[in-house]
């Protein structure tokens, strides 16, 4: 018998019979133990036409109804030989919840009388509220379009392999009971979708935590409202709780779903927002956004901070939603700080900060339809990466609101380091608008950077398209200040359109590095060796360019680069990097430079040549393909960049 046992264990899907029986309180216990997980399998096998309340709906009204009819033992053909767990009441209600999911999304014929699941769920019923998952990012966003180009049963194909990890072949057996005619093909198509099955268990996905906003709000009286919002959080709490066998089970220590929590109330009061005195960064210890004051004319707007702080806690459906990569999106933990709220280019804007992020909201003067959310994460900022905000983008220009210890600011052509800067207008800290390389479209033929005066010195900033501009600086790393004085502005000048690659990364600042002039064969001139290196606020992501001028040339050319390495930073203050080039007299080189500590310079592959010191300059072929290697003076092996 125990033989027989592991035998059938370890059998295909396919081949098991479908004698094994499962009763009621199988079931039932199954379905109570796997709830959330089986409501998130219908939510993603349904199609996404209806709308995300009525698909949330719809997933906990199939997924309630798949216990067996009656009090008999109902057979089964689970999908994988012991279920979930070694349990056959999982893979039973599993396979009703796929069945029944596959039937709601299939089309309705009008001569055709709907099938139960086609039908709109009796239970659970809401009134007066919308109920949907948490928004979640740009992937989970592009995942779901995808989701919505598949069939129903190529959709539950890709979700049965990513959230249930199941093998093709315990898939095609689940298709096949649940009545699907072609599994193969399901398969098939589910292949094009690329697969990111991380992204199935996102907050995105999941019809158990919701998010309730009004429907006909505007139509109802205002004593009303409350009366039927609290009616029916009660109805769609109960319906959701009340399953067989007592509900979810217990949650240890958390408090119920429909307790309250005085934090988060408290972080959604807008009488409760942190206002900072305008003279608290004169004495305080750390220089950073805690001590930015509360600017704006509509600090006392009570009705805009309350849809502020509301949106951030539950954005809806309709709202423009963005973050900078690492960013957490969720509400904040406690009140946040205020830092702005005022009219700026035919907006209401409000700028708030929780200690770790920024979070700006903006809606129309006229309503708060397209109202938008962005954030940014601030954590450890220092005085000059604390310098200024961008406050609005208009027109291709954009708007900073600066620090209060700012006490100048100018505009200036990154390109173009002897022209100066020219002043900008500051009132209540918002400056007048100046273009922005985000924001330009066509050739690159100037870079606009934000020049900030302090008591401490001068800062440049640039926009890359998020909330908090990028610092920049320039030197070896380590060493390195700020961008500001005139060599660092002659070093930058060639380079400066090579930071559109870092646009929307989540850039904290970006240092170039001249680590070599190398003389040129054929009496070229002497060529300029420039990296560029980009942190981030996260700490990965970084990206390294190393980059070659030549004389004639009025751009630097991208040499090699790497990303996630340490090369050209302040733990690994070295960088190698080579470029086939071609000179005046037609004849093709490869160029290479490390930088001033390299001994010696070993390339392979399709150019073979070693030489002593820093720099490299050999005849060539045009497309050859080199390995390069160089040894510091202290023996350390440097790698070169790609």
């Amino acid at each position: 018998m125990q033989s027989q046992d592991v035998a059938q264990e370890h059998a295909p899907a396919s081949s098991l019979a479908a004698g094994r029986v499962v009763d009621v309180e199988q079931a039932e216990a199954a379905l109570v133990e796997h709830y959330p997980r089986l409501v998130r399998l219908a939510y993603l096998v349904l199609p996404p036409g209806p709308g995300r309340g009525r698909r949330v709906l719809t997933a906990h009204a199939l997924t309630q109804r798949a216990l067996p009819r009656g009090r008999k033992s109902s057979s089964v053909i689970p999908a994988q030989s012991t279920g979930r767990d070694g349990d056959p009441g999982y893979a039973f209600v599993r396979l009703q919840v796929v069945r029944t999911a596959l039937e709601a999304g299939s089309p309705q014929w009008r001569r055709v009388w709907p099938t139960r699941a086609q039908l709109p769920p009796l239970l659970p019923q809401v009134w007066g509220l919308r109920l949907f998952p948490r928004s979640g990012g740009a992937d989970e966003l592009a995942l779901d379009q995808q989701l919505a180009t598949l069939s129903g049963p190529a959709r539950a194909a890709y979700v049965l392999r990513g959230l249930e990890k199941l093998p093709d072949a315990d898939v095609h057996a689940l298709l096949t009971a649940a009545g699907v005619p072609d599994p193969d093909a399901a398969l098939r198509e589910a292949d094009d979708i690329p697969a990111r099955h991380a992204l199935l268990t996102s907050p995105e996905f999941d019809p158990c935590s919701l998010q309730a906003r009004p429907t006909d709000l505007m139509r109802r009286r205002q004593q009303s409202k409350a009366a039927l919002a609290a009616a029916a959080a009660l109805a769609v709490c109960g319906a959701l709780v009340l399953l067989p066998g007592g509900g979810w089970g217990p949650d240890g220590a958390a408090a119920p779903a429909y307790a309250r929590n005085p934090a988060a109330e408290a972080a959604l009061d807008p009488g409760r927002l942190v206002r900072v005195s305008p003279a608290a960064w004169r004495t305080a210890a750390r220089t950073d956004f805690s001590v930015w004051p509360a600017r704006g004319s509509l600090t006392k707007d009570t009705a805009l901070l309350r849809r502020a702080l509301a949106v951030w806690a539950r954005p809806g459906g309709t709202v423009q939603l963005s973050a900078t990569p690492g960013t957490q999106t969720g509400g904040p933990a406690g009140p946040p700080q205020l830092l702005y709220a005022g009219e700026v280019d035919g907006a209401r804007v409000v700028l708030l900060y929780d200690g770790l992020r920024i979070a700006r909201y903006a809606e129309p003067k006229d309503g708060t339809a397209g109202a938008a959310l962005d954030f940014a994460r601030v954590d450890g900022a220092r005085k000059a990466e604390a310098g200024a905000l961008v406050l609005s983008r208009s027109d291709e220009n954009v708007r900073y609101l600066t620090a209060p210890w700012v006490q100048k600011a100018a505009e200036r052509d990154l390109m173009k380091p002897g022209a100066g800067a020219m002043d900008l207008n500051v009132a209540d800290g918002v400056t007048s608008p100046l273009a922005s390389p985000a924001l330009r479209s066509g050739a690159c033929t100037s870079w606009n950077v934000l020049q900030l005066t302090d008591a401490s010195g001068t800062h440049l900033v640039t926009d890359l398209g998020e909330l908090v501009p990028a610092r920049l600086t320039s030197g070896r790393p380590g060493k390195s200040g700020e961008a500001s004085g005139a060599q660092a502005l002659r070093t930058w000048a060639p380079f400066a359109c090579s930071l559109a690659a870092q646009r929307s990364a989540g850039v904290r600042s970006v240092n170039a590095w001249s680590f070599a002039d190398q003389p040129l064969p054929d009496a070229s001139g002497t060529g300029t060796w420039v990296c560029t290196r980009a942190e981030t606020w996260r700490g990965d992501g970084t990206l390294v360019l190393a980059q070659f001028q030549t004389p004639r040339a009025r751009y630097g050319a991208v040499a090699a680069k790497g990303t996630d390495v340490t090369a050209c930073g302040p733990r690994d203050p070295h960088v190698l990097a080579g470029v086939l080039w071609k000179s005046g007299a037609g004849a093709w080189y490869l160029l290479t430079a490390g930088s001033w500590d390299t001994a010696s310079i070993r390339a392979t592959g399709g150019v073979t040549a070693t030489t002593e010191g820093n720099l490299l300059a050999v005849p060539a072929k045009r497309g050859a393909r080199v390995e390069l290697k160089g040894t510091l003076r202290d023996g350390t092996t440097v790698n070169g960049l790609h």
